[in-house]
């Protein structure tokens, strides 16, 4: 059967549901966004930017020694070797990315639980590297957290798993547009990983300017994500 990337006939049932979920997952964030109940999730997502450093690192042959999450939304990745001007964006462009993934697994009750499982095997993957024992407890309350949505789905008629699964992605979506902006747009932290990159990348872009393209291509992800899934879904 042809992929209707036109979106002709847009939209039916599921494609609404799909919209409306979004929306509500935005809304709800949006809403809570400096309440205690997104905490968690903001952590989660700390926790993949992080872990997209350290994939970066491990697939460009360097070695990851540690990592760290903590409580005020901070987090640090210690690795030796690797190609260091792709392990140095890894960290947001990769959170936008894993958003993406999430998001488009959502359309589907396997792909759902494929990112389910794959997400619960990278939380245990990284309790054997975690520096800290916040990250640890991190790791092990959504191993748990997402273990019983799970079970709930399975004896159940209601998918909350995949709402889940999405509401994750909505989060990193757009956690990392507002992380980029806040770190290296309007505070331009001088620590932060554009500024690193600036230093090293012939390019003479400043770390504002790296902020600026790559919240550009995170946005990109999202909509991206939007648009892939109408079309999965089509």
């Amino acid at each position: 059967m042809a992929v209707n990337w036109e979106l002709r006939g847009c939209c039916d049932r599921d494609q609404r549901i799909f919209i409306a979920a979004i929306g509500v997952s935005t809304v709800v964030i949006l809403l809570l966004w400096r309440t205690f109940l997104l905490t968690p999730f903001k952590l989660i997502t700390v926790f993949l930017h992080e872990t997209s450093h350290a994939l970066a690192c491990k697939l460009t042959c360097g070695d990851v020694e540690g990592m760290q999450v903590h409580a005020n939304e901070g987090g640090v990745t210690q690795t030796r070797g690797g190609i260091y001007w792709i392990i140095l964006p890894a960290g947001y462009l990769g959170s936008s990315f894993w958003g993406m993934i999430f998001i488009l697994a959502s359309t589907n009750l396997l792909t759902t639980r494929i990112a389910a499982g794959c997400f619960i095997l990278a939380l245990v993957v990284v309790l054997f590297v975690a520096d800290n024992w916040f990250l640890r407890w991190l790791c092990i309350g959504f191993v748990v957290f997402i273990a019983v949505v799970w079970v709930i789905q399975e004896f159940t008629t209601f998918h909350i798993l995949k709402y889940v699964i999405l509401f994750i992605g909505v989060m990193n979506s757009l956690f990392s547009v507002y992380d980029i902006y806040d770190d290296l747009i309007s505070r331009r932290v001088h620590t932060s990983d554009a500024e690193k990159f600036a230093e090293i990348c012939p390019c003479p872009c400043n770390g504002f300017a790296w902020g600026v393209i790559w919240g550009f291509i995170s946005f990109i992800f999202l909509c991206a994500s939007i648009y892939l899934g109408l079309v999965i879904l089509s």
